[in-house]
């Protein structure tokens, strides 16, 4: 997939209603703590972000939530496409394997359909299942930025 059809497929994302993305909102810190909890909690912690990252990991997931808020409030494509692909060169070049995306986005969904009502996952479940569909294509894209040497930047 190239970033021009990831473009495309993210515009097909329905901005939430504001009660959901407030409902959002209102729990994203308990949601990375918990997020955090059960990521260091894995035996292959280690294998999946390299050594020396827990910080830098843990940083990630309450940031991922921040950011997931505030892309609920005002959606906007492009900065969802931008960003997703930014971390995945920013976070690979400090030793994330692949693999950590697709551990993390899934711990994520199981952990916003325990805590956010029925209705609420509902609207905001399509922007995680967009990112986790588009995983191969962040790799790829990210494995050309990063043979490139464009990886620098800021957190996510």
């Amino acid at each position: 997939m190239t970033k021009d059809q990831q473009f495309a497929s993210a515009r097909k994302l329905q901005q939430p209603t504001a009660a959901a993305a407030t409902a959002f909102e209102a729990g994203q810190e308990a949601m990375a703590a918990e997020l955090n909890r059960r990521m260091l909690a894995r035996p292959d912690l280690d294998r999946l972000i390299g050594s020396d990252n827990r910080a830098m990991m843990e940083n990630n997931s309450r940031n991922f939530m921040r950011f997931m808020a505030s892309l609920l409030q005002g959606y906007e494509p492009t900065v969802l496409v931008e960003t997703a692909l930014w971390v995945f060169r920013a976070y690979r070049s400090h030793g994330f394997h692949t693999s950590y995306w697709p551990a993390n986005l899934d711990t994520a969904v199981q952990i916003i359909k325990e805590e956010l009502t029925p209705d609420v996952f509902g609207e905001v479940y399509p922007f995680f299942d967009w990112l986790i569909v588009n995983i191969p294509a962040f790799v790829l894209l990210s494995d050309e930025a990063l043979e490139a040497g464009t990886s620098h930047g800021h957190d996510f």
